[in-house]
């Protein structure tokens, strides 16, 4: 078995961040370096440590993370080397088999993120002008 998705612990905390700065860099080029600092500083202390996290690994090599709470997908980041290999829509499925996912919020300016789950299904129900954490980049809130 070369794929394995399992529960993240502490340990892999700097690994999820390598994962998370890749994707961002590679799709979130919105975002100002100031808030980039931001998010890599309150990810390991504000937000994993509240979610069940899952990291999608091959042949031991980690590609991906993912955590849900009561239907919401919170977040789905892919290693940049790794995206557009359906690892993205892989993670997907097994997050929503096992939370029962059928909402998300997506940066607006993110275009690929927002395809990728047009592709799965999701539709566009809502907006907001502001973030989960109050900042300002619009949010696209979607639904199965």
């Amino acid at each position: 078995m070369s794929k394995q998705i399992r529960l993240a612990t502490t340990d892999d905390y700097p690994t999820i961040l390598e994962i998370w700065e890749s994707a961002v860099k590679a799709t979130h080029d919105f975002l100002s370096e100031e808030d980039f600092i931001y998010f890599k500083q309150v990810i390991p202390t504000d937000y994993l440590p509240n979610l069940e996290v899952f990291i999608l690994t091959e042949r031991k090599v980690p590609i991906g993370f993912s955590a849900a709470s009561e239907g919401n997908l919170e977040m789905l980041f892919i290693h940049n080397d790794y995206r557009g290999k359906n690892y993205g829509k892989q993670l997907f499925h097994y997050m929503k088999d096992m939370y029962g996912i059928n909402k998300v919020d997506v940066n607006e300016q993110n275009l690929p993120a927002l395809g990728f789950y047009e592709k799965l299904g999701f539709k566009k129900i809502g907006r907001s002008d502001k973030d989960g954490s109050g900042k300002n980049y619009p949010m696209v809130h979607m639904m199965l």
